[in-house]
Order: C-alpha cells, then sequence, then structure tokens
C-alpha cells in the first residue's frame, strides 16, 4: 500500500514539475544518499564542492565503513554540522552493507544523473 501511494506521489510531482532536475552531483544511488545527507543545513554548491574529494577515495558504502570517522569529519567540514553528519553517514553506509550488501551500490540497470565536470 505504501508503495503503491509513494508511485502516485511521485507521478503526480512529475506531471506537476516535468522539468525539476536534481542540483546534486553524483554517480550512484549511494553517492546520492550521501550529497543529500551532507545538503541538510548546508547549499547544494557547498555539497558539490566538498563530495569529488570524499567520493574520489571513499564512494561507496565499504569504503565510508572502514574509513576512520576523524578523517570523513575532516573531509565534510564545509557543510558544517560534521560531527554529526559524519555519524550519521557512517551508520547508514553501515546498515546498508548488513542490509543488503555490496548489490546496493548498483545502478540495477537505471542510468544516474553524471558529474558535471569543474
Amino acid at each position: 500500500m505504501k508503495k503503491e501511494l509513494a508511485i502516485d506521489i511521485i507521478e503526480k510531482l512529475k506531471k506537476y514539475y516535468p522539468d525539476a532536475t536534481c542540483s546534486l552531483d553524483f554517480k550512484t544511488p549511494f553517492q546520492l544518499v550521501v550529497a543529500v545527507m551532507l545538503s541538510a543545513q548546508c547549499t547544494d554548491e557547498r555539497v558539490n564542492k566538498t563530495t569529488p574529494s570524499l567520493f574520489e577515495k571513499y564512494g561507496d558504502p565499504e569504503s565510508i565503513c572502514n574509513m576512520d570517522i576523524e578523517e570523513l569529519e575532516k573531509i565534510i567540514h564545509p557543510c558544517g554540522f560534521y560531527k554529526n553528519k559524519a555519524k550519521n553517514i557512517k551508520a547508514m553506509a553501515k546498515e546498508i552493507i548488513e542490509k543488503y550488501g555490496r548489490k546496493s551500490t548498483r545502478n540495477n540497470g537505471r542510468a544516474n544523473k553524471p558529474s558535471r565536470s569543474r
């Protein structure tokens, strides 16, 4: 029931906002989730300046789980609230691995928005 309702809402939003796009840069669904988490109380422009250095070395759940929390905090510091965001990003990555394993980072045949070159 919830899934059908969500699909109905998404379809209505697509009709109402046909030209809507995501301004965050990402290559995988996991990277999009991280970028969205960083965007809280932060501009998308700042997130897009911060995520390339993060995703270059730590672009998947396993890498985020294995990285030192202080390193994550240092990288995402410009986005603000970095201690809470780092803790929550690591927890989310761990939960993805525990629940879904490696398959969660695949596209499942869906196209992703390509990152813009800077």
